[in-house]
């Protein structure tokens, strides 16, 4: 991900890939199962969201719609800490998925938070 910095659009949606190709991985069971599920649709939602956000009809939706794929981030980083801890998958991989998480995590409450105080003015 050497853009990074530059393009969150291109980086969400990386992220989304490495997240469901990270859970297609998972054991064949029902645990993983469901946890494959759950992080695939929490994994891939804020680059979703966030296409919304940037067609957004006013700030107030703007902000509405960061939010959302704020929540959906921080459900990613529970889940992907259940992983780690249940060992599905390298701790090496998880733990750089989670540093991505967070990161973005990061991105979106400042995205937030500017957006809400350029709406106060």
């Amino acid at each position: 991900m050497s853009d990074r910095k530059y393009d969150l659009e291109k980086r969400l949606i990386e992220f989304g890939v490495t997240v469901i190709h990270t859970a297609e991985k998972f054991p064949d069971s029902f645990a993983g199962k469901h946890l494959s599920g759950q992080l695939i649709r929490s994994g891939s939602a804020p680059a979703l969201h966030y296409g919304e956000a940037v067609s957004a009809e006013s700030r107030n939706d703007f902000i509405h719609k960061m939010k959302i794929a704020l929540k959906e981030l921080r459900e990613t980083n529970n889940c992907l800490q259940m992983i780690s801890r249940l060992k599905w998958q390298e701790e090496q991989k998880i733990n750089h998925i989670l540093g991505e998480c967070n990161e973005l995590i990061s991105i979106f409450v400042k995205s937030i938070g500017t957006a809400q105080k350029n709406k106060e003015k």
